[in-house]
């Protein structure tokens, strides 16, 4: 099976941020803190030891099985990151993402280790991570502070003489209220100072970079969908040039020499040149229809007219294989999202009658959720369909992709083929 090049999908919008009741937000983030602050401890103690017994074995083998259970464990405590400060502050981060393997089979698997060990977002989660349990660390001890700090507050009313500082030295017992508040006041502030700090690394370490991130996705997205178009187009005027050198022209060029051959025997044999203007005639026609033939593949005038269902429906019906047309469209998608749909469709439906040798196909459109225009073709054919670049499968792919989109062929030798594609509905 062999895959087209398929677009990158819309880059997310830049994370933001709802504003929650400040004192709820602090306080759910000093619990938070305190409770990395005990599971922290347990987590690095797992990690440090997969990064021990990794390292420490590497050389005899059986370490790199750990170092890839060190890379999976290093990338589900990043990805619990990114979605506790989604959580925690109402941020609209996008999920961290295994990154995607780029060819088949086991050198695939390895590669897409290797991009994701270098996954600059995943570090950053990590780092942030590690601060928060840190901080949780802090918090906790302040937590003990301020409990001793109340106890001391009330010593007076114990009875003592004296009160003890924490550090080994001891004050009169007179001035306990006074410190004990001041230090369990200190140790409130130094909470709450704790989450806040927390918010504004958090922001600068994951949120900030995430968001210069996402606007450079939109870049090398909006290049990928010219470099599309532009190759669309391409691909395009070669099929174009190719139908008229192959079919159109040859034809009128044959027109021309009977029509020559009826003027020079008109005079001498009136029958026979009625017979080749007869033939130039029907040879008109014939190219006629081509030219018919190709300006539709070039812009279908119904499909703005009447819509996708329409254009598909007149589609369905000239097609030399039976099609069974399931369309579910509640409205109108842009023209664009639309053209890129039907010329796909429209293409399959040609494949599958020169080469799949395809009994019956099936197309199924739909708009998902997410407002995407989704459409599959599937035929009964003898499968074995692969991306030829300048063929046709090439044009649908970099069509799909100039319209934001993507395409996936499924097509085994034996068949059956299938070809999906989908097309943000808004392009």
């Amino acid at each position: 099976m062999s895959t087209p090049p398929a677009a990158a999908p819309p880059a997310p919008a830049p994370p933001t941020r709802r504003k929650p009741h400040p004192p709820y937000r602090i306080l759910v983030t000093v619990l938070e803190l305190a409770a990395l602050g005990v599971a922290g401890a347990a987590v690095s103690t797992v990690l440090a030891t997969f990064a021990g017994v990794s390292f420490g074995l590497v050389f005899v083998g059986i370490g790199l099985v750990f170092l890839v259970g060190l890379l999976y464990a290093l990338f589900g405590v990043a990805w619990f990151e990114i979605a506790r400060l989604n959580g925690l502050y109402g941020y609209d981060l996008p999920a961290l993402r295994w990154r995607p393997r780029e060819r088949p089979g086991f050198a695939g698997w390895l590669r897409s280790l290797w991009r994701q060990a270098y996954n600059g977002r995943m570090w950053r989660a990590l780092a942030n991570f590690a601060i928060a349990c840190a901080f949780g660390s802090l918090v906790l001890r302040l937590f003990s502070w301020f409990g001793w700090s109340v106890v001391s507050a009330f010593l007076p009313l114990f009875g003592a003489e004296q009160a003890d500082t924490g550090w080994g030295t001891r004050y009169p017992v007179v001035w306990a209220p006074v410190l004990g508040g001041l230090a369990a006041a200190a140790a409130l502030v130094g909470i709450v100072g704790l989450a806040l700090l927390h918010r504004v690394i958090s922001r600068g370490i994951v949120v900030t970079p995430d968001r210069a991130g996402a606007l450079r996705e939109q870049v090398r997205t909006s290049s990928a969908q010219r470099a599309g178009a532009v190759r669309a187009a391409d691909v395009e005027r070669t099929r174009i040039e190719r139908d008229l050198h192959d079919g159109v022209q040859p034809r009128l060029v044959s027109v021309g020499m009977t029509l020559g051959m009826a003027q020079q025997k008109i005079d001498s044999d009136p029958e026979a040149a009625k017979a080749l203007i007869a033939e130039a005639h029907t040879s008109t026609k014939a190219a006629i229809t081509e030219l018919r033939q190709l300006a539709r593949g070039i812009h279908a005038s119904v499909l703005d007219d009447r819509g996708l269902d329409a254009a598909l429906s007149a589609l369905a019906g000239r097609s030399p294989v039976p099609v069974i047309l399931d369309v579910r469209l509640d409205g109108r998608c842009s023209r664009e999202a639309e053209a890129a749909v039907y010329f796909t469709i429209a293409e399959s439906l040609t494949n599958a009658a020169k080469h799949s040798r395809a009994s019956e196909c099936r197309v199924v459109v739909r708009v998902r959720d997410g407002g995407t225009l989704w459409a599959r073709v599937e035929d009964n054919g003898v499968g074995g369909a692969k991306v030829v670049p300048g063929g046709g499968l090439d044009g649908i792919g970099n069509r799909a992709l100039a319209a934001g989109g993507s395409i996936r062929l499924d097509s085994p030798v034996g068949g059956p083929t299938s070809l999906e594609v989908s097309v943000p509905c808004a392009s």
